[in-house]
């Protein structure tokens, strides 16, 4: 019998589901599409308090059984172009074990909700050119590379640590 997934929205204060978040985000840290590396310590100390402090970051779970299996971080944005909100999923992570039996894709519909609800004109994300297979998840829940046009290229993601 297939169990259902169940997804909720993440209190970052409450114990069970900050245990279950840095769980899942530690999980995601240590595979290779999330840097090979467990959190860092001080970051699993902060993480949550940050968050809950932090305007507009929310989070989902996505619980199979009880059990955590899939997890969802998203921060603010704001389109200068359109003049309003936008949300950016900084983390998707969902438990190699559950991978392609819907859990990213129900991460996804309760994000887009809360984004369509909240009067978002845009949700982005960033993948690893070599994550095919959440490449794959992302274009089928509707993704696509951000291009103005053909002659202008597609968008790079670029960054610089401070």
């Amino acid at each position: 019998m297939q169990c259902s997934i169940v997804v909720k929205v993440v209190d970052y204060l409450d114990p069970s589901d900050r245990q279950a978040l840095l769980s899942m985000l530690d999980m995601y840290a240590r595979d290779p599409m999330g840097g090979g590396e467990p959190l860092p310590a001080d970051t699993r100390l902060r993480l949550c308090d940050d968050l809950a402090k932090f305007s507009g970051a929310i989070s989902w779970l996505a619980f199979k059984d009880g059990q955590p299996v899939g997890l969802l971080n998203a921060l603010p944005g704001y389109s200068t172009f359109k003049a309003r909100p936008l949300l950016n999923v900084h983390d998707i992570a969902v438990d190699p074990a559950h991978r392609g039996q819907g859990v990213g894709q129900a991460l996804l519909t309760a994000m887009e909700g809360y984004a369509r609800a909240s009067g978002c004109c845009k949700v982005t994300l960033e993948v690893l050119s070599g994550n095919t297979q959440a490449q794959r998840s992302y274009q089928r829940f509707g993704f696509e590379q951000y291009s103005l046009s053909p002659e202008t290229g597609q968008a790079l993601f670029m960054q610089k640590w401070l």
